[in-house]
C-alpha cells in the first residue's frame, strides 16, 4: 500500500451498506425524511435526535423500508410501556406493528420489550432498531453485551435516543461497537486517554475533540432542533419550562457539628432516608397547591420513599409504578396515566422516564435528586417535549445534607450542552462534505549548520538524499501513550498497536535509505503499560520489542540496548498504577510488579563504515561538556591516582574523561540520567495538548551524540519535536536535520536551534 493510500484508511470512513429510496412515508416532516434516508443510505445508523422531534416515526419508517427491501422481519425494541404506545404511533402513521409473541414468518415490522432479549431467536430479522439505546450506555452493562452480541450478523441496525452521552462522550463507543462501525478498545485507543487524576475515567484526548465527533457524524446524526441540520423551525418552539429547587432545612444529623454538607454516593442512600419525613411534607405542600384538574408526575429513587408519598396523598387519585410490579400492570398504569385515568403518578427515573409521551402532564416534583443528569433531563422531557402547548412547572426539593447534587447537575448540562454543540457543528460539516483529511503544508528553516522542516517524518524523510545521515537519535511516539496534534499523519492518533506498526514500518524503510553504511540510529523507548479498561488485562505490553522487530525486519540489525534507571516512587505516584502501589504488598503480591525504565535501542546499517568516528591523536578530544570536565580531581588521588594521570595536564584530563566515557558506554545500565534536564518547552504547550511535552533529556542525547558521531557529521531526528536532538547537536559541533509535524512545536524547534548556535558563538568570544 501507497503511503498516502494507508493515511486515506486512519480517516476512519465509515462504509455505507445501505439503500437508497426515493419516496417514505407522506407523515414524515422534510427534516425527518431526510434522516431516515441518510440512516437507510447507512445502513447501520444512530439517531440522536432531542424528545419530541418524532424519533418514533423515523424509526419506524426506517422498519418498514427495510423490511420490505429485504423481504424479511425487522425487530424495535423498546422500553416495556414504550411498545404500546409505540404500536398506537404505528397505526396513526398508517404503518402497522405487530406485538412479537414467537417466531416470525415472511416480512413485518414486530416490536417487544427488552426484557424479552433472551427469549428471541434474533437471527431470523435482517434489521434491528433499538428505541430508547441508551440501554447501551455501560460498557459492562448486561444489555449492552447482549445486544451486541445477539446482533452481531444483524445487516441493518438503527440505535435511537434522545440523550446518547449527555455527560459522557465513551457512550458513543458503545453505540460504534453496536453498529459495526469500530470497537470499543479501538475507540478508546484512537480518542480518549485515561486521566491519571482518575484513573477509573476516560477522556477525550485535547487535539481528539473535532476528529471524534467528525467521525461519530459520518454514523449518527445528533440535533436538538430541526434548524441544526438546516431546516425550519417553525412549530418547534416549546413553551417555557420553569424549574424550581426548594432546599429543605433538616437539622443537623446526629454526632454532627453543622448540618449543611456535601453528600456522596456511599451516603446517598441514607440521607435520603433521615430525611424523607421532611421532603415528603414539603411535597404534600407543593401538591395541593397544584390545580385540582391538573396531572402530577412525582419521582422518587427509594421504593419505601414511594410508598410513603402514596400514604401521605392518600385522598388523591394516585398510582404507584414500581420496579416489582408486574410487566402488565406497569404498561397499563403508564399508559392509563397518558390517558388521563387518574391524576398522580409516582415512580422512578429509570422505569419512566425514557420514551414515554405525558404531554398531557404540566407539573412535575422531584421528590430527591440524584447524581444523574441523563436520568433527571429525560424524566422532565416526558412533559417538557415538542407537541407539548402549555408551560411547564418542575419543582425539585433537595435539603441541606445534599447541597453538591444540584451543582453536580449543572455541571453536567454544561457538559451535554457542549457535546451537542460539537456535534452539530460536526454533523453540518459532514452534510455539506467539508470532512476531508488533514493536509499538512510543509515549511523550512534551513542554514548551513542546520535544516528545521515542518511536515510528516514520512514524506519529508523522502526528500532527503541516499546514505546522507552520519547519525540519527529520536524518541518516537510512544503508541497511544501521548497524541501530540489532531493530524493523521501523527503516529501517536492510532487505533492501536496493529495501526501503529503499520504507520512507523514506512518510517524505518525512509531510515535505512538515507542512514549511511556501518552508521547508527538510536532510538529511546520505554515498554506500556496496559490497562483492563481498554486492553482487558493489566500487564506490559513490549513496545521495545516491537520497535526492534520493525527494524530488524528491514534489515538493520540491533547493535546495543541501554536501560535507563527511573524512580519508581515518582511514577507511582504519577500514574497510580496498581502495581507500584505499596498497599498491594499487604493484599495480594501477584499484582505488585517493578517500575518501567526506558530504553535506548541503538540500530546498525549494514555495510562498511567509510569514516571511522575517533580523533586524529587517538584521544577523546571531542566535545566535553563543562559539567563532565569539573568532575575530574585536580588532585592525584581517587580516579587520577588509579589511572597515573597528571593532574595538571589538559590533555591526560581529557584521556581520564575517554575512560569514564568508556565505563559510562559499557554498562547497560544508565543510573545517572537526570530526568529533569530538558529543554524548556512550556512556550510550544498548546491549550489542548495531552499531559506534558516530554522532550528527551539531553543527558541521553548527549552521550548517544559523543559516542556515535564525528564533530561536522549531521544528526538527524525525524520526531523533532521542540528541538532537543537538533539543540544538542549543534551544542557538540555537529549539524542538524530535524523533523516536526505540528506548528507550536515546529516554531519552537527553530528558536532552539538559533539558541544553540547562539550560545556557541557567545562562548567562542571566551
Amino acid at each position: 500500500m501507497e503511503y498516502t493510500d494507508f493515511l486515506q484508511t486512519k480517516q476512519k470512513q465509515v462504509t455505507e451498506s445501505g439503500f437508497a429510496v426515493d419516496t417514505l412515508n407522506e407523515n414524515l416532516f422534510p427534516f425527518q425524511e431526510f434522516i431516515v434516508k441518510r440512516a437507510l443510505r447507512s445502513g447501520k445508523y444512530a439517531i440522536f435526535a432531542d424528545t419530541g422531534l418524532g424519533k418514533t416515526i423515523m424509526q419506524l419508517s426506517w422498519a418498514n423500508q427495510v423490511s420490505i427491501h429485504c423481504d424479511q422481519p425487522v425487530l424495535i425494541l423498546a422500553p416495556l410501556a414504550v411498545t404500546g404506545q409505540t404500536i398506537n404511533e404505528g397505526a396513526k402513521f398508517g404503518i402497522h406493528i405487530e406485538r412479537l409473541k414467537s417466531d416470525v414468518f415472511g416480512k413485518g415490522v414486530f416490536i417487544t420489550n427488552y426484557e424479552q432479549l433472551p427469549n428471541i431467536k434474533t437471527d431470523q430479522f435482517c434489521g434491528i432498531v433499538l428505541d430508547e439505546s441508551s440501554i447501551l450506555k455501560n460498557y459492562d452493562g448486561k444489555y449492552k453485551a447482549m445486544l451486541t452480541e445477539a446482533f452481531e450478523m444483524t445487516a441493518y441496525k438503527l440505535a435511537c435516543t434522545a440523550t446518547p452521552s449527555p455527560n459522557d462522550p465513551m457512550e458513543l463507543g458503545t453505540h460504534a461497537e453496536f453498529l459495526n462501525v469500530m470497537s470499543y478498545n479501538e475507540m478508546l485507543a484512537m480518542y480518549f486517554v485515561n486521566d491519571t487524576k482518575d484513573t477509573g475515567h476516560w477522556r477525550l484526548k485535547g487535539h481528539a475533540i473535532s476528529k471524534f465527533y467528525e467521525f461519530v457524524s459520518t454514523w449518527s446524526i445528533m440535533l436538538n432542533k430541526p434548524g441544526d441540520i438546516g431546516f425550519s423551525n417553525d412549530g418547534y418552539d416549546l413553551p417555557p419550562l420553569r424549574i424550581n429547587q426548594i432546599e429543605v432545612e433538616t437539622g443537623k444529623p446526629t454526632g454532627m457539628l453543622f448540618g449543611g454538607m456535601a453528600v456522596n454516593a456511599t451516603d446517598f442512600n441514607r440521607s435520603l432516608r433521615e430525611t424523607e419525613e421532611d421532603r415528603i411534607k414539603e411535597l404534600v405542600k407543593l401538591v395541593n397547591d397544584i390545580p385540582e384538574h391538573e396531572q402530577i408526575i412525582i419521582w422518587a429513587k427509594q421504593n419505601q420513599e414511594a410508598i410513603n408519598i402514596c400514604k401521605a396523598l392518600s385522598n388523591y387519585d394516585i398510582r404507584n409504578v414500581q420496579g416489582s410490579d408486574s410487566p402488565e400492570k406497569k404498561e397499563s398504569d403508564l399508559l392509563g396515566f397518558a390517558n388521563g385515568e387518574y391524576k398522580i403518578l409516582v415512580t422512578k427515573t429509570q422505569l419512566a422516564s425514557f420514551g414515554l409521551n405525558f404531554q398531557n402532564c404540566h407539573y412535575q416534583i422531584f421528590a430527591s435528586l440524584d447524581f444523574s443528569f441523563e436520568s433527571t433531563y429525560q424524566a422532565m422531557r416526558r412533559s417538557w417535549r415538542f407537541g407539548q402547548t402549555e408551560e411547564v412547572q418542575v419543582w425539585m426539593i433537595t435539603t441541606d445534607r445534599m447541597i453538591n447534587i444540584p451543582k453536580i447537575i449543572n455541571e453536567k448540562e454544561k457538559q451535554f450542552k457542549t457535546m451537542q454543540s460539537e456535534m452539530t457543528h460536526a454533523v453540518n460539516k459532514n452534510i455539506k462534505g467539508q470532512i476531508t483529511e488533514t493536509v499538512d503544508k510543509s515549511e523550512d528553516v534551513k542554514t548551513d549548520q542546520y535544516h528545521v522542516m515542518r511536515g510528516d517524518c514520512v514524506q519529508r524523510t523522502k526528500e532527503l538524499p541516499d546514505e546522507s545521515v552520519d547519525m540519527m537519535v529520536f524518541s518516537p511516539p510512544f503508541q497511544d501513550l501521548f497524541v501530540y496534534s489532531n493530524y493523521v499523519e501523527d503516529m501517536g492518533n492510532v487505533s492501536g498497536p496493529d495501526e501503529f506498526n503499520q504507520h512507523f514500518s514506512y518510517l524505518v524503510k525512509e531510515i535505512k535509505r538515507v542512514l549511511k553504511s556501518g552508521r547508527l540510529c538510536a532510538v529511546h523507548c520505554m515498554d506500556l503499560p496496559t490497562l483492563k479498561s481498554r486492553d482487558g488485562y493489566i500487564g506490559i505490553r513490549r513496545f521495545s520489542s516491537q520497535l526492534a522487530d520493525m527494524f530488524e525486519a528491514e534489515g538493520l540489525f540491533l547493535h546495543s540496548e541501554h536501560v535507563i534507571w527511573k524512580d519508581p516512587l515518582l511514577a507511582a505516584v504519577r500514574t497510580k498504577a496498581i502495581g507500584l502501589a505499596h498497599k498491594q504488598v499487604k493484599k495480594d503480591r501477584s499484582m505488585i510488579r517493578a517500575g518501567l525504565p526506558d530504553f535506548v535501542l541503538v540500530f546498525k546499517k549494514p555495510g562498511e563504515n567509510k569514516v571511522p568516528i575517533r580523533t586524529d591523536d587517538g584521544r577523546f578530544q571531542t566535545y566535553v561538556p563543562m559539567h563532565e570536565f569539573d568532575k575530574f580531581p585536580r588532585t592525584p588521588e581517587g580516579f587520577n591516582e588509579h589511572w597515573g594521570f597528571d593532574p595538571e595536564s589538559k590533555y591526560d584530563r581529557l584521556e581520564q574523561y575517554s575512560h569514564m566515557v568508556w565505563q559510562r558506554y559499557a554498562s547497560p545500565v544508565w543510573m545517572d540520567v537526570s530526568q529533569t534536564n530538558v529543554l524548556q518547552y512550556t512556550t510550544a504547550r498548546d491549550q489542548n495538548d495531552e499531559k506534558h511535552i516530554c522532550p528527551l533529556q539531553l543527558d541521553v542525547i548527549e552521550r548517544l551524540i559523543l559516542l556515535y558521531s564525528n564533530v561536522g557529521e549531521e544528526v538527524f531526528s525525524p520526531f523533532g519535536g521542540i528541538g532537543s536532538e537538533g539543540y544538542q547537536a549543534l551544542r557538540m559541533g555537529r549539524k542538524s536535520i530535524s523533523i516536526e509535524l505540528k506548528q507550536s512545536y515546529f516554531n519552537t524547534n527553530v528558536k532552539n536551534h538559533r539558541n544553540a548556535i547562539e550560545q556557541n558563538g557567545q562562548l567562542e568570544m571566551f
